[in-house]
């Protein structure tokens, strides 16, 4: 088994969790430490019976733990690409957690530090980067594709050759037609039917969906790296293009 913590201690964190033991009941595989979380308010309790370690920067105290980042809300949901950029972790340093009762078809792929949890499913070449959080009963049909630090809340449908870019946030229940793009940090509100493309950074809700607004999202703050751990480097400031995005290689978990 390998040894895990959890970045957040909020109710996608505990989720992971609840996940991960569901892993281990079948076949265990992940020795669960606890969760890391910056609140000091949390330093010291437990959430779910794992105690919450103290804040991030302890992460250079765990060696070569393993790492998932849990953290991110339609209020920011740029946080888990910040702190995956401030852990400049390489990519084997993160797990993949995948509900047992999720379902991987033909020739899907699911990038690690990405979450997929209970009834989630990939029917048949669908595409998963990393960091991507998948709540429960997602359904992503033939040819999908979905980019890096993406967030598809529960019951989300998307349509086949649908793609959700860097950084989107979709709501739970969303609709997404059949070959329709959702730009990058771009956010579909919950029970939205999209049957056309999204632009990047902007807030699109209702049936069919339409534009709100502009997306406001939060300037990333100055955080300092934590102290650099086995392995690290630091993440290219540069996001990757499209086409970049869907060659990037994969790491498939169970």
């Amino acid at each position: 088994m390998r040894d895990l913590v959890i970045v957040g201690a909020g109710g996608f964190a505990r989720e992971t969790a609840a996940a991960v033991r569901a892993v281990n009941d079948l076949r265990p595989r992940f020795r669960l430490l606890g969760f890391l979380d910056d609140d000091p308010a949390l330093h010291g309790t437990e959430r779910v019976g794992l105690p919450v370690l103290g804040g991030i920067d302890r992460l250079a105290e765990f060696g070569d733990t393993e790492v998932v980042v849990c953290v991110g809300n339609p209020r920011n949901y740029l946080a888990r690409q910040q702190i995956v950029r401030r852990l400049a972790l390489p990519a084997d340093r993160y797990a993949t957690v995948i509900h047992p009762s999720a379902h991987l078809g033909t020739a899907c792929s699911v990038g690690p530090g990405t979450v997929l949890l209970a009834g989630a499913v990939l029917t048949a070449e669908a595409t998963v980067g990393e960091h991507v959080a998948v709540m429960p009963h997602v359904v992503l049909t033939h040819d999908s594709r979905v980019s890096d630090h993406v967030t598809l809340a529960s019951g989300v449908r998307l349509g086949g050759g649908a793609a959700v870019h860097l950084g989107a946030y979709v709501g739970a229940g969303a609709l997404i037609r059949e070959g329709v793009t959702i730009g990058e940090w771009s956010q579909v509100g919950m029970g939205s039917v999209v049957l056309r493309d999204v632009p990047p950074g902007e807030v699109w809700v209702g049936n069919p969906a339409h534009r709100l607004r502009a997306a406001e999202l939060p300037t990333p703050a100055a955080t300092g790296p934590v102290p650099q751990v086995n392995g690290a480097h630091p993440e290219p400031e540069v996001a990757p293009t499209p086409d970049q995005r869907w060659t990037m290689p994969t790491v498939v978990g169970s």
